[in-house]
């Protein structure tokens, strides 16, 4: 077997950088989810193009750590020379663990300062010290020497203003209560780091990133100033006046961290979140304050905490930015109406197509889904890479299908389809699993269990403040009772015409987030099965918190639950109506009735309306009394 030239030239650069071992994240300096090309390091250097995962290189192996989500494709793309580490299965160590258990004394562990989290580099400097190794920061990254001329150049996309009708709050007063949690938290500067952070705090948008619309840029606020960092040739004549009447000063990207060191230097606080903000950054301003000596430093009590430079915690902007307000929730819910006119127009055609012996692949089948989106007003592009899997690549979670890997769907396919579109307005995500043919009983037994979850899910009733691993087994407990499960969170937090993953809230069988739901606030509910090897099948719709009507209040405490925002039709052919209560059904109808109500009138093709007046028609089911 010949060794993979892109791991020879690699470990050359790591040898002359003087490291043993070389961790590749997946991240860019601003911790994204999907990275532009530029930073797209560990599926260089991998050939894993899933969007999570963690590269490790050392002078004699090559690993691959990711999660449940991934593990199928992680096998079929990593190359001989990767040893497949599946994250979160019994006996399988974390990197750091691996690290410390695998690595001699004395080792020196490199990381690139800029794709590293301040908590991140934190967390396994200190597991390398214990085991008698180093962490060591680098400033060329050995994957950049590989790269080299071949490395895609930064992205370019201009700026966009988000309309103040979707926005719903503006640049003014998102900055005056930026200040108000500054004096709340005794510090003097907050660090705006993440992409989706920096889009709604300036209500801009960008095109820097496939899938969300944000652009590369920083954010400094102040308590007499605001300032955003990105490529001044991104910056329209609109977006300027935009940020001007804001009192907005728009300086050039590279320019944060210089102005991070002068704050430092005159002695004020930096508040930054550890999560999100880069070693690179931190250990810059830490530098610039230790260099200004006593005489430029804040007079300050040796117990006052505002005396740090940097002053670690959550930052406000995360919470702020998922609750949304009315505006918002008024534009989420028109984008999933346009987006029930696209799926219904899509679902129509295939099954059209399929009735007539025509067979399209699954890579075809993204690109037909992208084109009903993109006849609706206002879209501009996915909000993440359609997952269309037939048969075993359903099972494969964040399957995405090439022109070569993919299968063709036709008469008896099984096929799991998960998409997304952004729009002027908003964002969606939706899942529909939908057969083509006849299903076995085995796969209408799986779907029931899933649509019960689903069901259960929606129709919740909890107290504010309620986390989301306390509502995920509402969506698992009908697969557990066959004995099934899945490998993946039941829902996640989703932006305003911005990412399509956010946080804080989840839903997930996790017990680390403890961020309370509340009214307003938008999350996933997909719950699924899969089979290796067999098929897959995931119903998700986009629900927002909302308060409920209870008879009683105990406590006090406001009671929620979920309204939904997706409007596309549940295959019926797929249920085991057997399993199925008389509440459950009711339901189905009642979603259906909704559907047909608000999508239709926006349908203008006969045919499609067609379809749709079936796919929503009432199901009737005989009740039969025992005793």
């Amino acid at each position: 077997m010949a060794p993979d030239p892109k791991l020879v030239a690699m470990r050359a650069a790591m040898k002359a950088a003087g490291v043993d071992a070389f961790i590749v994240p997946s991240q860019d300096p601003h911790f994204s989810e999907y990275v532009p090309t530029c930073f797209e390091r560990r599926m260089f250097i991998s050939g894993f193009t899933g969007s999570a995962g963690t590269a490790l290189v050392t002078h004699d192996e090559a690993l691959l750590w990711t999660d449940g989500r991934y593990f199928l494709q992680a096998e079929q793309e990593l190359g001989p020379e990767w040893t497949l580490m599946r994250g979160g299965q019994p006996g399988v160590p974390e990197p750091s663990k691996w690290l410390a258990d695998k690595m001699a004394k004395g080792s020196k562990v490199g990381v690139d300062p800029a794709v590293h989290s301040l908590s991140e580099a934190r967390a396994l400097r200190s597991a390398l010290e214990a085991a008698g190794s180093a962490l060591v920061t680098l400033d060329v990254n050995p994957v950049d020497t590989v790269w080299d001329a071949d490395r895609p150049a930064f992205p370019t996309a201009p700026l966009r203003v988000h309309k103040a009708e979707f926005s719903g709050k503006s640049v003014a007063d998102k900055v005056d209560f930026i200040r108000a949690k500054l004096d709340e938290n005794k510090s003097d500067v907050l660090v705006v780091s993440p992409l989706d952070e920096v889009a709604w705090l300036f209500n801009v948008r960008g095109g820097d990133l496939d899938y969300n619309p944000v652009t590369l840029g920083y954010g400094l606020v102040s308590k007499d100033e605001a300032c955003l960092y990105v490529d001044l040739g991104k910056v329209t004549n609109e977006v300027r006046a935009h940020l001007d009447e804001a009192g907005v000063v728009v300086k050039p990207y590279d320019d944060c961290a210089g102005d991070m060191r002068a704050a430092a230097a005159a002695g004020k606080t930096l508040w930054i979140d550890a999560d999100k903000v880069s070693v690179a950054l931190v250990e810059a301003a830490e530098e610039a304050a230790a260099a200004a000596g006593p005489a430029e430093k804040k007079a300050k009590t040796e117990n006052d905490d505002a005396k740090k430079t940097i002053k670690e915690g959550v930052s406000p902007i995360p919470l702020a930015k998922a609750v949304k307000n009315e505006a918002e929730l008024a534009g989420m819910l028109e984008a999933h109406l346009r987006d029930g006119v696209a799926m219904a127009s899509f679902w129509c055609w295939l099954d059209e197509q399929a009735a007539q012996g025509k067979e399209w692949d699954e890579y075809e089948i993204g690109e037909w889904v992208s084109k009903f989106r993109a006849e609706q007003p206002g879209f501009s592009e996915e909000s993440f890479a359609t997952i269309a899997g037939e048969g075993p690549h359903g099972a494969i979670i964040h399957y995405r299908a090439s022109v070569e890997s993919a299968r063709k769907v036709g008469q008896n396919s099984l096929l799991l389809c998960d998409s997304g579109g952004q729009y002027d307005c908003g964002t969606t995500d939706v899942t529909r699993t939908h057969h083509l043919g006849t299903p076995t009983d085995h796969q209408k037994n799986a779907y029931t269990r899933v649509l019960q979850g689903h069901i259960g899910l929606t129709t919740a009733v909890f107290p504010q403040d309620t986390s989301g691993f306390v509502l995920d087994a509402f969506a698992r407990r009908h697969l557990w009772e066959a004995g099934l499960d899945y490998r993946h969170g039941t829902g996640h937090g989703v932006g305003a015409a911005l990412n399509v993953h956010e946080g804080p809230q989840s839903i997930s069988p996790r017990f680390g987030n403890m961020t309370g739901l509340v009214p307003g606030m938008i999350l996933s509910n997909e719950p699924g099965y899969y089979e290796d090897g067999g098929f897959g099948i995931r119903i998700e719709n986009l629900l927002v918190v909302r308060e409920a009507k209870t008879s009683h209040n105990f406590g006090d405490k406001k009671y929620l639950t979920f309204d939904y925002l997706t409007h596309i039709p549940i295959q019926k052919k797929l249920i085991d109506f057997s399993l199925m209560s008389g509440a459950e059904v009711a339901w189905l109808n009642q979603y259906h009735a909704v559907v047909w109500e608000k999508v239709s009138p926006r349908v203008t093709d006969e045919k499609v309306k067609a379809w749709l007046k079936e796919a929503c028609a009432p199901v009737t089911v005989k009740t039969v009394v025992i005793g």
